[in-house]
């Protein structure tokens, strides 16, 4: 019987966990540049997080999509219904 290793798991629940995401707004936190990403959870593949970002610290990488690793992830949070919404910062949002 093989047993997988706690990062196996790990890798696993958070592949789900962003599976069961697409559609829903995320906030993302990465250890490098361009290091927070607001947007849209458009697919998973494999352990890559495709977003389609409307947020970002420069304007120039906005309203693109974004592939993500889920090891490059840090902080994340997933919008759900009835749940807390993530801020809209967007210049022209007001």
């Amino acid at each position: 019987m093989s047993q997988q290793s706690i990062n196996q798991l790990h890798d696993e629940g958070l592949i789900e966990h962003f599976t069961m995401g697409k559609g829903y707004r995320v906030f993302i936190l990465t250890p490098s540049y361009p290091f927070m990403f607001i947007g849209e959870i458009k697919d998973v593949r494999d352990d890559i997080v495709d977003i389609w970002v409307e947020t970002t610290h420069f304007s120039q990488l906005e309203n693109r999509l974004w592939h993500i690793h889920i090891d490059n992830i840090e902080v994340f949070y997933i919008e759900r219904e009835g749940e807390p919404e993530i801020p809209r910062l967007s210049e022209d949002y007001y």
